[in-house]
């Protein structure tokens, strides 16, 4: 029976191949660490193993000729976005795994246990860019968020990561929800929960008005996750509480995971057709209301970050305002008029999110490293005068300062240029009141970024403080960051082009 089932070109196992990789490495690593539980470091390195194989099939995928067109009849995608957004997240979770060596070391954390649920946490946001239907989606989603709501409360002692694990849950659960409820309404109303044939229903929807409102809550739970305003609420406690590595991971994974299928679901499912009214009516719901949301997004999270003197919720509406620009781009995708324009905006919002996930993983590595055990030193304060006695990590902090705010010749800056850049081309004067909303809003941010940095090489200490010994790991992850911001300012052609290049055999495209 499995020998037919392979067989089948509708269960294509090389299609999923990425995800089987990291969900067997899950499991070794939870299996190894329950007969060897002493034996600390094995599991990381299984663990970056399985991600490092996991990205060699995703290339190969990319570069080679798969043998069928659909898989798994058409639950799973093989197209340039998921592809590119795979790569985010593979990179996302290896650089958690070299960032967490100190974290675990010092505060004694159950290793195995941390691997194991990072890896299936991997798995999830994998799905997620993967499904081209709504069950795949949300299975993904749910994968993702459970192992995350766990590894954020495992400092179990430490009562604001407990706090934060539990609003995490409840309010991830609220999200959930309304997710899950969407895409009931959409179902009734397409009679379909794959998403090439819901694009097509589209233009003669069963009951228009649910499709309406099954829009609007996948846009509430999506918001949720990728935190945009009104939905980010959660984001400054959960970040500030959870330990710093999952804080990074949260950032830099689990945001683009949110992005992807967003971005699966709302571009390529909810797509104008011309001369069909109910698409008109439901693209321009969803990209009037997007608009509206990047604005208040950019806006509160950059006026908010001003006045934070915690470093970590000062990073965290930072991410919020990030995710304002990136619907930019998004929303740059949406309002398309061909395919290749189409597959340029959601590469570019790739792009920024693989520069946002280095920028981001470096700055809280070096929080991490100076954070020491439980996050004690956090605050603003903390960081007063260490410029020159540690001129490396102060260094590399301001770098990714800098590329946050989008300085030129960083990555962030090219980021921010090439999501801004369909917006435009779509000449819609809505969304170039968004690129200069946008572009106000990025001198705003100019405030508390260069504030940081003032707090670090212009500030006297007013306690004695002696400068972190950098370990093999972490280093490695400064190494590998600093590059990629200085990289990707630059030679950000080639990224670009590689993202945009579609596969061959697109799932659809028959």
């Amino acid at each position: 029976m499995f020998l037919i089932e392979l067989a089948n070109p509708n269960t294509n196992i090389s299609i999923i191949l990425p995800e089987i990789i990291v969900a067997v490495a899950g499991t070794i690593v939870m299996l190894y660490d329950s007969f060897f539980p002493k034996q600390r470091v094995v599991t990381g390195i299984i663990s970056l193993i399985g991600l490092v194989f996991a990205a060699i099939a995703l290339g190969t995928m990319w570069l080679g000729d798969m043998n069928a067109n659909t898989a798994w009849n058409g639950m799973i995608a093989h197209d340039n976005l998921r592809l590119s957004f795979s790569f985010v997240m593979l990179f996302a979770s290896a650089m958690t795994i070299l960032i967490s060596t100190v974290w675990t070391e010092r505060e004694n954390i159950p290793i195995g246990e941390y691997h194991s649920l990072l890896m299936f946490a991997t798995v999830g946001m994998l799905l997620m860019a993967s499904g081209n239907d709504l069950v795949v989606i949300f299975l993904g989603l749910e994968t993702m968020s459970i192992a995350t709501y766990v590894m954020a409360g495992l400092r179990r002692t430490d009562l604001r990561s407990n706090e934060s694990a539990m609003k995490y849950f409840i309010l991830g659960s609220f999200a959930s929800a309304f997710l899950l409820y969407g895409m009931a309404l959409i179902y009734g109303a397409t009679a379909s929960t794959n998403i090439t044939e819901i694009a097509a229903k589209t233009a003669d929807p069963n009951f228009p008005a649910l499709l309406l409102i099954g829009a609007a809550l996948l846009i509430i739970g999506f918001g949720f996750k990728v935190a945009t305003v009104p939905f980010h609420i959660w984001t400054p406690d959960v970040y500030e509480g959870a330990p710093t590595p999952i804080t990074a991971f949260m950032a830099a994974g689990v945001k683009t995971a949110g992005f992807a299928s967003f971005l699966r679901v709302f571009v390529l499912g909810f797509p104008l057709i011309a001369g069909v009214e109910s698409s008109a009516i439901l693209h321009e719901t969803w990209i009037t209301a997007l608009t509206v949301m990047a604005m208040l997004t950019m806006t509160v999270g950059n006026i908010v970050a001003i006045v934070q003197n915690n470093v970590k919720r000062m990073l965290a509406y930072s991410s919020i305002s990030h995710a304002g620009y990136a619907l930019v781009g998004f929303i740059g995708a949406g309002m398309a008029t061909t395919a290749d324009k189409r597959d340029e905006a959601i590469a570019a919002v790739a792009f920024y999110m693989l520069t946002y996930a280095v920028t981001n993983l470096g700055a809280f590595a070096v929080v991490t490293l100076i954070a020491q055990k439980n996050d004690r030193r956090c605050e603003f304060e903390d960081y007063n005068g260490i410029g020159f006695r540690a001129p490396v990590l102060a260094f590399s902090l301001a770098l990714f300062m800098l590329s946050l705010l989008g300085l030129p010749l960083t990555a962030g800056f090219m980021g921010k240029v090439l999501v801004f850049r369909p917006a435009l081309e779509a000449g819609n004067p809505l969304l170039t009141g968004l690129v200069i909303v946008a572009v106000i809003n990025t001198a705003i941010s100019a405030y508390f970024y260069l504030r940081f940095i003032v707090v670090m090489f212009f500030r006297e200490r007013s306690t004695e403080w002696f400068a972190p010994k950098i370990p093999t790991a972490l280093a490695a992850v400064l190494i590998v960051t600093v590059i990629g911001v200085l990289y990707f300012g630059i030679f950000s052609e080639n990224i670009l082009q590689r993202f945009a290049q579609s596969p061959p055999n697109l799932i659809g495209s028959q």
